[in-house]
């Protein structure tokens, strides 16, 4: 994946700290919830029967009215060419959207551009509507003009292509500059009515659509509550740091916001046997299929949750379990992901910082992922409930859980990042003792790792182990003991911890790499001494 783009449909430097500056923020829980509802289409495709189901349940658990609810017949394949695209989908809706008077055309050289006000923000695309649209050379009004390879493409991503119908341009080579990337405002203050924030319900089945849409829906009233894994590289190659301090950056405003975050460091991804439990957010790189905790088939991210891997191809399907990144991960229980279906250039892939932090803020799924892309009619798909609010709680500051081992973790991580350590340390210890919580000491010892102090985390997470009890949980806290044991050379003790751990949950299909990684590795052996020189063929020595 490459890293840098130059001119695409407009030059370079128009992507250069491009930021919406709007006021106002994100609203009230039910004037915004009406307002969401009320600015929401849903398209299915009458060629599916599914498709039509799931837009009926979705607009009834959503609230959505009747009439915004389109059936369009179109190829139920999940790449589709350019020709049916515009004859099946985009001049469909095109005529919808004046003939319901969503969106009212302006007049040549309006200063808002080619649409003058839309009612219309946000749009879910169901199961059964075409993903990606293959490239088409010598379209009829495309003139590429950016240099290869970005400037000269026009596959793109349905979504992605449809959030700038408004702008009914021939021209579709190359990506275009997002408006509202960086912003910090709700899809109902973007003042680009061209602009539509477009998220499909997809996956693999029906069934993990409508439980998509139900978690979600759950989790805004419960809360999202569990650990935070984030899984970089600890790259140094030039360029692709870039996706690395993304996911650093994720990690620290996590933890700020009281999410106990498991950060792996190493240029592999998690084993497959790790005992990824408890699992709300999942953000990582760097690999084309999906590998690691999510293929066991026991393995289920908690109610609501989100979870993203960087990969140019990471959306290519998102209805087969076991290729690619999406489909695998909403197989595993997510509610929500992002996926590429082209060659994105990671550039121009969403940048996971700003969207997590928009999530944090109490931003929707679509205005958090549409915030945090540089691009648009361009290779991103955004899976999920678009109205979703993971953290719905943050608009009036009343985060959820609000009761609980997850709440008192929270209270006391950001007294230990805002207030200061001691008061945050002693918080989190009295609490985790009286409630017996291996959370909130695990959590505790996380943040301790987080400023190297191995000493005070290394006995947090003593007690985490011993409140978990004969745990999954356990396991993956006696990891983190000996990766510390291991790093200060206590290799007696690191196998002490494995051993012990692994034997107390022995149907933990950890255990082996648990003692594996305990265990000293032999030092590597001195190399051969020097052959003696060999003349060359015809001489002598």
């Amino acid at each position: 994946m490459h890293l840098s783009f130059s001119a695409l449909r407009l030059p370079l430097s128009a992507f250069a700290g491009v930021v919406l500056l709007l006021g106002g923020g994100v609203k009230g829980h039910a004037e915004e919830e009406n307002a969401d509802a009320a600015a929401t289409l849903v398209i299915y495709n009458q060629n599916d029967k599914d498709s039509g189901d799931l837009a009926r349940f979705y607009a009834e658990k959503r609230g959505i009215a009747k009439d915004q609810v389109l059936g369009f017949k179109c190829a139920k394949t999940e790449e589709i060419t350019r020709d049916e695209y515009d004859q099946t989908i985009a001049e469909p809706l095109r005529k919808a959207m004046v003939a319901n008077i969503w969106w009212k055309p302006a007049a040549a050289g309006h200063p808002l551009g080619p649409i003058e006000s839309n009612k219309i923000r946000f749009i879910a695309l169901m199961r059964g509507m075409p993903l990606r649209i293959a490239e088409r050379p010598k379209y009829p009004g495309d003139s590429p003009s950016g240099p290869a390879p970005i400037g000269t493409v026009n596959a793109a991503a349905v979504d992605s292509e449809l959030a700038v119908l408004g702008l009914n341009n021939r021209q579709i080579s190359g990506a275009l500059v997002n408006p509202y990337f960086r912003g910090y405002a709700s899809a109902a203050d973007l003042r680009h009515p061209e602009i539509m924030l477009v998220c499909r319900l997809d996956g693999p089945t029906p069934e993990i659509v409508r439980r998509m849409i139900t978690d979600s829906l759950a989790a805004e009233k419960e809360g999202l509550a569990g650990l935070a894994y984030v899984d970089a590289r600890n790259i140094a190659q030039e360029g692709y740091t870039e996706g690395d301090k993304w996911l650093y950056d994720l990690a620290k405003e996590a933890r700020r916001r009281g999410t106990p975050v498991v950060l792996d460091n190493g240029s592999e991804l998690f084993p497959e046997s790790y005992p990824m439990t408890q699992a709300a957010l999942y953000f990582g790189w760097y690999t084309e299929h999906a590998a690691g905790p999510f293929l066991r088939p026991n393995f289920r991210f908690t109610r609501g949750a989100i979870a993203v891997h960087i990969h140019s191809f990471s959306g290519v399907t998102v209805r087969d379990p076991v290729r690619h990144w999406v489909a695998p991960l909403l197989a595993a229980g997510a509610a929500a992901t992002i996926g590429n279906v082209y060659e994105p250039y990671l550039a121009l892939t969403p940048q996971l910082d700003i969207f997590h932090a928009r999530l944090r803020a109490g931003f929707t799924f679509a205005e958090s992922a549409y915030m945090s892309m540089r691009a648009l009619s361009w290779m991103t798909t955004f899976v999920g409930d678009p109205l979703y609010r993971p953290y719905k709680g943050a608009l009036n500051l009343e985060e959820l859980p609000a009761k609980g081992e997850w709440a008192e973790y929270r209270k006391g991580a950001q007294l230990w990042l805002s207030t200061n350590r001691p008061t945050g340390d002693a918080f989190l210890r009295d609490a985790g003792k009286r409630l017996k919580s291996g959370v909130i000491m695990e959590g505790l010892g996380l943040l301790q790792v987080s400023v190297d102090d191995h000493a005070a985390a290394l006995a947090s997470f003593k007690l985490a182990r011993e409140y978990y009890g004969a745990t999954e949980d356990a396991m993956r806290v006696a990891f983190h003991e000996v990766f510390l044991l291991r790093a200060a050379g206590r290799h007696v003790e690191a196998m002490t911890v494995a051993h012990g751990t692994a034997n107390a949950v022995p149907k933990s299909p950890a255990g082996d790499l648990l003692k594996q990684l305990a265990t000293p590795q032999p030092p590597a052996a001195p190399p051969p001494p020097p052959a003696a020189p060999v003349a060359p063929v015809g001489q002598k020595r």
